[in-house]
């Protein structure tokens, strides 16, 4: 193809390359100029126009969009007529969609002026939805490339109604609300993907009767079965795979590079494929999970090779921020970030065990114990500090450079003191860690370990450092606890949320046991001092 400046009386048959805008006519871009289109132009003045000039062996950009959308272009799909060189590729229903990333880089590569673009492989898409779009970039591609374009590399898998049946296992730190929310949760995946909840049943997390369960559900005759632990899997030896072995079948493998959805196992009896659940399958957001129910339900092979090769755009990108469904929703465009986390700090004690003196105002280490407190806040990764006061408000308020809410009602205990913070936090916090004034030994490093290991998508709402097994403070509270953080009383915390809400709790191991020390009379006052 030529391209370039062309006097007009050489432009007859020519593509305009640019527009060119008359006081009484508008000639377009890639507009085939004829002998009137000229004449017009002459009239104004106009000696000579870019464009460009066909050559034996160019394809016009049309006719080569489409015969490469033709190429390309598997079973499923549906292919709109070309335009401007573009050729849209749509789903004809809904399904699961194929790509064969290595042919669409060759056919990329082919020529500059040929270009494939589509959805990433295994996209679960709806009908009518665009899947791809072909655009030859200049007005004509060499018609020997465009003839060595093979295929079809695209592909529409639609989805079957599969059988879907799902055992849970049972301890006793799992409390039935969570099983039953497993069970809808798992029914509305199933039915969002064309199949059907056929069957639940529930046995306890052991070898023996999860087996015999397996059996049971067997007889139902499923298309796929889902084992969901009420512990988390952590080797091929575990409860699930050792107990679906013992029902006949065998483990093909066992994790997956998606996060969340590690902790997937694949297995098999007979055909039929047997999922042991990552502990994400229970909150309802994207997970690797979803990605392997998806291929199942089009029928496609989900192997390890298959399960292996979704690292790539395997780091799901709101993991941080996935609330669970007792939370906020979001927005499902929000990017990853690290969770914004409150540092809540309870100042508001009239220190009773260490007599006239306010304790958070004792000095250790050269600093008030409140202050220290404040210093691991500010230097940790929370995003925000607030201060709850109650006892001696006008002397704790001028010790602290810092927001602040006063409890009125301190007198009654540190739970008023927890629901006054609590309700003074942004609404874009994602949890808070509460620290007491009267520790001054945790640290900046302690809190961020606790940032570190929250994610509600993965069952740790609840972060509790530990030091050789001895469970201290602070602890971390995801936002979803703080409707029943405002229902509490007394003057022992939230502490009785934690033994209530075991799946949500994860234990932190710190490397000191800064999180165990208190200092609430002065003969422990006298001891830090001493050190």
């Amino acid at each position: 193809m030529k391209f370039g400046p062309i006097p007009l009386e050489e432009a007859e048959g020519a593509l305009l390359a640019h527009s060119v805008r008359l006081e009484r006519a508008v000639f377009r871009k890639g507009r085939l100029l004829s002998a009137a289109d000229l004449a017009v132009l002459a009239e104004a003045g106009i000696e000579t126009v870019t464009a460009a000039r066909f050559e034996p062996g160019d394809m016009d950009e049309d006719s080569a969009a489409a015969a490469i959308a033709a190429a390309v272009a598997g079973e499923g799909l549906e292919v709109a007529a070309p335009f401007t060189g573009r050729v849209n590729l749509f789903a004809s229903g809904r399904g699961v969609l194929t790509v064969e990333a290595g042919l669409v880089d060759r056919l990329n590569l082919l020529d500059e002026s040929i270009t494939l673009a589509t959805l990433p492989p295994y996209s679960l898409v709806e009908r009518r939805q665009m899947v791809a779009t072909v655009k030859v970039i200049p007005f004509a591609a060499p018609e020997e490339a465009v003839r060595r374009i093979e295929g079809p590399l695209l592909a529409l898998h639609p989805l079957r109604a599969k059988r879907v049946a799902l055992i849970q296992t049972e301890l006793p730190s799992v409390k039935a609300s969570v099983l039953d929310k497993t069970v809808e949760i798992t029914r509305a995946r199933v039915e969002a993907l064309s199949g059907a909840l056929t069957g639940e049943r529930r046995a306890a997390h052991e070898e023996a009767a999860l087996a015999q369960a397996i059996a049971k559900s067997l007889d139902e005759r499923p298309d796929i079965l889902l084992i969901a632990g009420a512990s988390a899997i952590v080797d091929r030896r575990d409860v699930l795979p050792a107990a679906i072995e013992a029902a006949g079948g065998a483990v093909e493998h066992f994790g997956m590079p998606v996060d969340p959805g590690n902790l997937i196992l694949l297995g098999r009896i007979g055909a039929m494929p047997v999922i042991g659940l990552p502990g994400c399958a229970r909150s309802p957001k994207a997970n690797g999970f979803d990605w392997v129910l998806q291929r199942l339900a089009a029928g496609l092979e989900v192997g390890r090779r298959e399960i292996m090769s979704m690292g790539v755009g395997g780091l799901l990108v709101d993991i941080p921020t996935r609330p669970q469904p007792r939370q906020r929703s979001r927005a499902p465009e929000e990017p990853a970030r690290l969770p914004r986390i409150a540092a809540l700090v309870l100042a508001a004690g009239q220190s009773r065990r260490m007599g006239p003196a306010n304790k958070l105002l004792a000095e250790v280490d050269g600093a008030a114990m409140l202050q220290r407190a404040l210093e691991a806040a500010r230097a940790s990764q929370a995003a925000s500090l607030l201060v709850v006061t109650g006892h001696e408000r006008e002397r704790i308020e001028a010790a602290v450079d810092a927001p602040t809410v006063h409890n009125p009602d301190y007198g009654e205990g540190l739970s008023t003191s927890l629901r006054a913070g609590i309700a003074a936090l942004p609404e874009d916090i994602d949890g808070a860690v509460v620290l007491l004034g009267d520790m001054p030994f945790v640290s900046a490093a302690h809190i961020d370990r606790l940032i570190a290991a929250f994610n509600p998508l993965e069952g740790r709402s609840i972060c509790v450092p530990t030091f050789n097994g001895k469970r201290g403070n602070p602890v971390l509270w995801g936002r979803e606890l703080f409707a029943e953080m405002g229902g509490i009383s007394g003057d022992v915390g939230a502490k009785h949320l934690i033994g209530a809400n075991g799946d949500l709790l994860v234990e932190v191991p710190m490397p000191d046991e800064g999180v165990l020390h208190d200092v609430d009379t002065p003969a422990s006052l006298a001891e830090v001092r001493s050190g």
